[in-house]
């Protein structure tokens, strides 16, 4: 009875399966980016670490990493991607109106974010923390000793809210200079028009290198919040979304199964780890599923990496932010990164 039961389920599992690929409607936004040949691909106008430009023109990032990973998934080639830099205020409308396929720009997933501007967030890529970057001679060592003092912000984000709230909360009196461009409030800061600056503090780590004098700055360790970030799209187009989401999970099912673009090829041909191989093509029709290649996350593993080797190279150790892992790092070592199961 058990195995037949067993059967039972594991047909069930695979007519469902079907039955759910042939439900998925079209999607435009996928077959717009095989016609043009290339992903839209919105990011910051210039973070280092996430997302910057070179004076080449060349992008780098944690976000333009995922954007990469993205287009090889989709069109078997990480460069064929396009990146738009957006402001705060720009990255909505931009997104809604369809000029980028999606947002891969340090965007915190907020509820009011989710219920009213039309954008579905497909998974964390980021965890952050918001604090602040104060001078080392001002001898600032906690959040609270900010009393008084006047803080730089870029206006409409979550850290002005987050900030306001804070404080008043606490009874504690701050004014708040907001700039329409985080350039502007940095550039405040740095010109000692405030004294504080606040961000999530990877956006900080990636900020403070382009001061006049970064040693002369410090990032207090206290975290006033917890902001985690990740992918953006439209409402709709249930498919492409589908895609956006496992992109990303399968960079981190990646680490977590040791699969790295140096061993891919031999993971692939050799694995016997039943996960393995489906995430890399061997076994299953997933990306099918979705209209895509089979070797989607092949693709983008042999080309761009897991999530580990993002990470180390963009804003980790071997950048110039050195952050470490913390909340990023796998759940299996004491962070909180971790993907649902390729099954």
């Amino acid at each position: 009875m058990k195995v037949f039961a067993s059967a039972i389920s594991a047909a069930f599992f695979v007519a469902a399966t079907s039955a759910g690929a042939q439900q998925l409607a079209p999607s435009p936004t996928l077959d717009a980016i095989k016609a043009r040949g290339h992903v839209e691909c919105g990011v910051h106008l210039g973070l280092p670490g996430f997302s910057f430009a070179n004076d080449k023109g060349e992008w780098t990032g944690l976000d333009v990493d995922y954007c990469r990973s993205l287009a090889a998934a989709v069109l078997g080639d990480a460069t064929k991607v396009k990146f738009t830099p957006t402001s705060v205020q720009q990255r909505w409308a931009v997104l809604q109106s369809g000029q980028v396929d999606l947002l891969s720009r340090n965007t915190t997933i907020t509820f009011s974010r989710n219920a009213t501007l039309g954008v579905n967030f497909q998974g964390i890529n980021f965890y952050e923390g918001q604090t602040f970057v104060v001078r080392t001679k001002a001898k600032v060592a906690a959040v609270k000793d900010l009393a008084d003092a006047t803080i730089c912000v870029a206006a409409g984000s979550t850290e002005e809210k987050m900030a306001a709230d804070w404080f008043r909360e606490r009874n504690l009196k701050v004014t708040i200079i907001n700039s329409q461009k985080n350039d502007d409030a940095i550039s405040a800061y740095d010109q000692g028009r405030c004294d504080a600056y606040t961000a999530g503090i990877g956006a900080l780590a990636g900020q403070r290198i382009k001061f006049k004098n970064p040693e002369e700055h410090q990032i207090l360790s206290e975290i006033i919040s917890n902001d985690p970030q990740g992918p953006v799209t439209r409402w709709g187009d249930e498919r492409w979304q589908l895609i956006v989401r496992w992109v990303l999970n399968g960079t981190i099912a990646a680490e977590a199964l040791g699969v790295t673009s140096k061993n891919v090829d031999e993971m692939k041909a050799k694995s016997t780890n039943s996960e393995v191989r489906r995430l890399l093509g061997v076994e299953g029709k997933f990306g099918e599923m979705m209209g895509i290649s089979n070797d989607w996350m092949f693709n983008a593993i042999k080309q761009v990496g897991n999530y580990g080797e993002s990470y180390e190279r963009t804003v980790g150790m071997g950048s110039p932010l050195k952050l470490p892992r913390g909340a990023n790092q796998l759940w299996t070592k004491g962070g909180l990164l971790f993907t649902p199961p390729f099954q």
